[in-house]
């Protein structure tokens, strides 16, 4: 069995490395919002030129705070992320799932 390096470089691909980590498919689409939603917020940011120490200004959360968001380095509270996108004109909304995606069923 290969360990270590070896084992890193066998691994040709993204695909691959996700195999090794053992997390469901719904773990997966969880990350990927979580990503997506985190990105929007830095490119929102970005679009009007506001800094972090600008939007803390804005909306009264802390900088390291939204540094630590931005870097994926801790899971925000649906208030904070409302917090972060209102002075830069975005919200959330509540969309339907697209056919084919895994949908809990009660």
């Amino acid at each position: 069995m290969k360990k270590g390096k070896e084992y890193v470089d066998s691994l040709t691909d993204w695909d691959d490395f996700k195999g090794t980590l053992g997390l469901s498919p719904d773990d997966w689409g969880e990350i990927d919002l979580k990503v997506k939603i985190v990105g929007e917020i830095i490119n929102a940011r970005q679009e009007v030129s506001v800094t972090q120490k600008a939007l803390e200004n804005l909306c009264g959360v802390k900088q390291p705070m939204i540094a630590r968001i931005e870097n994926g380095d801790t899971d925000p509270q649906l208030g904070t992320v409302l917090k972060l996108l209102r002075p830069l004109g975005k919200t959330l909304a509540v969309v339907d799932i697209p056919p084919g995606e895994n949908v809990a069923r009660g």
